[in-house]
């Protein structure tokens, strides 16, 4: 849960958003996400984010998922990596590539490309400020245009976002994330344990 009380259709929820919003999870997930019980309290914000994440989501979906993996782990934000790992595992590659990027290891899933946008991704959650224009060359090397460039960065920075959100208000990664692979699960698990089941 979080350190605020969850917000829930019982509320004054004149437009049905909050109910919409946890029907959609439960068709989904099979459960309402701890993350939508925050947001659900405006939701407004929460429609906003899932159109900006969804326009940052056009890029290649795995790039999206590393990008999004590495600026969590950054961010020491256990909801997002858990998320976004299983991700990964269930659609690019496996727990034991995804516990190796997470462990800043070599894996032989793991090409080039996945270490420089987890590399660019990382520099970015870790301080935006403090980046100079040759932590974008890495990719540019690669033959990367400059919008390709960009994706990752729009990727790590909405990650800042929604991460800081979570941790900021106490929410705790699924209980669900409790059935991921072991040593994956603890490698992603870099702040805030699963809430129990």
């Amino acid at each position: 849960m979080s350190w605020i009380q969850d917000a829930t259709p019982d509320d004054d929820d004149p437009t049905g958003e909050v109910t919409e919003a946890f029907e959609k999870d439960r068709a989904s997930l099979g459960h309402v996400a701890n993350y939508t019980r925050v947001f659900a309290h405006r939701p407004a914000v929460l429609r906003a984010w899932q159109g900006l994440n969804g326009a940052i989501k056009g890029m290649d979906p795995r790039r999206y998922e590393v990008a999004t993996t590495a600026a969590a782990l950054r961010l020491r934000s256990s909801y997002c990596a858990l998320a976004h790992g299983k991700v990964l595992a269930t659609a690019h590659m496996s727990p034991d590539a995804v516990r190796a990027l997470a462990d800043g290891e070599d894996s032989p899933e793991l090409t080039e490309v996945d270490h420089a946008v987890a590399r660019l991704a990382d520099k970015v959650a870790a301080g935006a400020a403090d980046m100079r224009p040759i932590d974008l060359d890495e990719l540019r090397a690669l033959g990367w245009t400059d919008d390709e460039v960009l994706d990752v960065v729009l990727a790590a920075a909405a990650r800042c976002f929604f991460s800081t959100v979570l941790e900021a208000v106490g929410a705790e990664p699924d209980a669900a994330y409790q059935a991921l692979d072991a040593p994956m699960r603890e490698a992603l698990t870099v702040g805030r344990p699963i809430a129990p089941a």
